[in-house]
């Protein structure tokens, strides 16, 4: 049996084993760690009511993981390559597992914000290590099927984390939102032992690392660590705080925008950079990691809008809310298979502007919706983005990692996967902010109309007024007649900017469809360039 440090003799790279059988087993991981990023969620109120904290203090646990996440992701591919991408798999999931294990039986607040940092920390690896694993194992005209695995469990998870995340903590504990992580990690662990291997081009680099002497850019680590912690800071809490008007934010924003400067420089200047920036020297993987962040920004926003909406304005419980999201997850899972086999029959770019084309539409008709929109209609359009999303993530990472060679897939594999997240946060941090800003101004707008001088004001206040006297007397009814006028303005008012921010994002997709066209057109099913 061939071991992780030994190159096989062969130049072409072969698993020992059926390569079916290893893209489940990184998908999992995968999908482990996009999951735990959503799931907790739901469990805010019940964590902070179990640990004596307030909701303000509970929203560190989500806080603390995304900035560890976001500060390990990027180098994970330079980690990869030094110590062994296996062996960087494997720890990253053994510390995740240890992470969780702790995270569930925190006895303080502080306790669990600090194991939830490691689990970021440790998390933060699975994802590109997962995709490189991928990209290595399969040959180029198998990788659309083997990233429509991958695809599914990373589009899949943020679905179902906010339904699985509440029905585990309504039903059981919010301790196990956490400690399901346990058997899944063990698991793991042995299949990827049993395995999964490194190939050779890894071996012969990690050798060539060590007879040279490995080299940490511990500046560049330590720009990434602010730059990308203050950032993700301020997306998480910014709209919370009054973002600039915060003293805090707006240092953070000062901290972020000089270290990721300074990285820049730093980077491309390093004779072994941390993060490889000079891949975005290629236009075919910048514009494609500029897609993938625009994918991770609309989804996650989008996927943060529609639950809300239906919640607070449709009524609807938190159980009914993710079962409008899932049918749209579930289309995604049987389509993703099908757009996989396209890749190499079909151009790439065409795929990717369809998909992009649909759910800018799916999200403009969502748009048009009002307070009596049905549950059927709401699916529906989730259905219809869902099947646009499904012509995204395969074309999009194809395109990408067929145009580095195979020694820069680690790297690669980093750099697209921190574009998605940090899109993701983005596009959250937006939607909420365009929810309060627009609710504001939408009401400051309606509250014009409510005068004397206003035939239709006059009534409506008189029909309310009416409709209270025989219930709460002729003295307070129009009291409750005016607290119901101003109940249905804050009403419209939400509704309004929920359709003002589903407009945006639908535009924002439609927008990028030119941009597709920049990427070069992709020959011989994607097969990566001669290196």
């Amino acid at each position: 049996m061939p071991t992780a440090d030994a190159p096989r003799p062969t130049a072409a790279y072969r698993p020992r084993i059926n390569p079916w059988l290893i893209a489940p087993i990184v998908a999992l991981a995968a999908f482990m760690e996009v999951l735990d990023i959503s799931i907790a969620n739901v469990s805010l109120p019940h964590i902070a009511g179990n640990l004596g904290a307030s909701q303000d203090e509970s929203a560190w646990v989500l806080t603390s993981y995304l900035v560890t996440n976001a500060i390990s992701m990027p180098v994970s591919g330079w980690i990869s390559t030094t110590i062994g991408r296996r062996r960087f798999f494997l720890i990253c999931i053994i510390g995740f597992t240890i992470a969780s294990l702790l995270c569930g039986i925190a006895p303080s607040l502080a306790a669990l914000v600090f194991f939830r940092a490691l689990q970021g920390a440790a998390g933060g690896g699975l994802q590109p290590t997962a995709q490189a694993i991928l990209t290595d194992t399969f040959p180029p005209k198998q990788r659309g099927m083997a990233f429509a695995v991958y695809g599914i469990s990373v589009v899949f998870a943020p679905a179902l984390g906010p339904t699985l995340g509440g029905w585990i903590t309504d039903n059981i504990s919010w301790r196990w939102v956490f400690l399901l992580n346990v058997p899944v990690g063990a698991i793991l662990v042995f299949l990827i032992l049993a395995f999964i291997d490194d190939p050779p081009h890894l071996v012969s680099a990690r050798l060539d690392a060590r007879r040279r002497g490995i080299r940490f850019d511990l500046l560049g680590f330590g720009f990434v660590a602010l730059g990308l912690g203050a950032l993700q800071i301020v997306l998480d809490r910014g709209q919370e705080d009054d973002w600039l008007a915060s003293p805090l934010i707006a240092t953070l924003v000062a901290v972020s925008a000089l270290s990721l400067i300074a990285l820049v420089v730093r980077e491309l200047r390093a004779r072994e950079p941390i993060v490889d920036l000079r891949l975005l020297g290629n236009r075919t993987f910048a514009v494609s990691s500029l897609l993938m962040f625009m994918l991770g920004f609309v989804l996650l926003g989008s996927t943060f809008l529609v639950p809300a909406f239906v919640q607070e304005l449709l009524g609807y419980t938190a159980t009914d809310a993710g079962l409008v999201i899932t049918p749209g997850a579930l289309m995604l899972v049987v389509l993703m298979p099908f757009v996989g086999r396209a890749i190499g029959r079909v151009d790439a770019r065409l795929l990717i502007a369809c998909g992009l084309t649909i759910c800018g539409l799916a999200l403009l008709w969502v748009s048009h919706f009002d307070l009596a929109t049905d549950y059927l209609t709401v699916m529906l359009a989730r259905v219809m983005q869902a099947l646009g999303l499904a012509f995204l993530f395969i074309p999009i990472n194809t395109e990408a990692f067929g145009s580095v060679p195979s020694a820069k897939v680690n790297n690669a594999s980093a750099l697209i996967n921190v574009c998605r997240n940090l899109g993701g946060s983005v596009g959250i941090s937006i939607a909420s902010t365009l929810l309060v800003r627009r609710s504001q101004f939408h009401h400051s707008m309606l509250v014009t109309n409510l005068h004397a001088g206003n035939p239709a004001y006059r009534s409506m206040l008189a029909q309310l007024t009416a409709h209270f006297a025989p219930i709460y007397g002729s003295a307070n009814a129009a009291a409750h007649a005016l607290a119901t006028i101003g109940f249905f303005v804050d009403q419209q008012s939400r509704l309004l900017a929920y359709l003002d921010a589903f407009w945006f994002f639908g535009w924002v997709f439609l927008a990028m469809v030119p941009i597709v066209f920049l990427m070069k057109a992709a020959t011989g099913h994607g097969a990566p360039p001669a290196h």
